[in-house]
């Protein structure tokens, strides 16, 4: 076996699996990004959340939106939700980790604001009921997830889904999609189309 031959194998694929996603997904991705940007201009915050990998790229998304990697543009409001280990562990061991999410957004949340759920299987328990609980609240619902969509499908005003049951196919195109993402919701308020 050639490791370049494997190389090159799992970059094709990856390539392929954002080709295909953004072909089929181009019209929605604009979709989202407006609806994002009308929030923001209306002094929407940002709410995001995953686990493991996923909580990674939602870390990830959220410091793109609140340190932009390019200067002259604003920034916008981002918080994830789970880094304080006090709360998620309390939580954990009070009530149920899958609900330490939703009690995070019925706290600090309010309507006009965004969810974003992101949870490769869609079925991640404390997503899922993050995401109907920032329906209740009157959030905009946003979802990247991969499969079938699971649970996560019905609960989204915007479902990204990347047809693959591959994870680490699933997360290279989450992350392309938030930068697309990032990008759009900057230009659609106005600023330079750099990229």
């Amino acid at each position: 076996m050639k490791f370049t031959e494997v190389v090159e194998r799992k970059s094709n694929e990856s390539a392929r699996v954002q080709k295909a996603f953004f072909a089929a997904q181009g019209d929605a991705v604009v979709s989202c990004s407006e609806a994002m940007a009308r929030k923001f201009d209306a002094g929407g915050h940002l709410w995001v959340m995953g686990n493991g990998g996923s909580a990674c790229d939602a870390q990830h998304m959220a410091v793109e939106f609140m340190h932009p990697v390019l200067q002259k543009r604003r920034e916008l409001p981002a918080t994830v939700l789970g880094l304080e280990p006090a709360f998620t562990s309390a939580v954990g061991n009070d009530d149920d980790f899958s609900v330490a999410y939703a009690k995070q957004l019925r706290v600090l949340a309010k309507s006009g604001d965004i969810a974003v759920g992101i949870s490769t299987s869609g079925q991640s328990r404390n997503v899922v009921r993050a995401l109907r609980a920032a329906r209740e609240l009157g959030l905009m619902t946003v979802g990247l997830t991969g499969r079938d969509g699971g649970r996560m499908a019905e609960l989204c005003d915007h479902l990204f889904r990347v047809e693959s049951f591959s994870i680490h196919r699933i997360q290279e195109t989450h992350t392309l999609l938030f930068h697309v993402l990032w990008d759009l919701i900057h230009v659609m308020c106005g600023e330079e189309d750099v990229l």
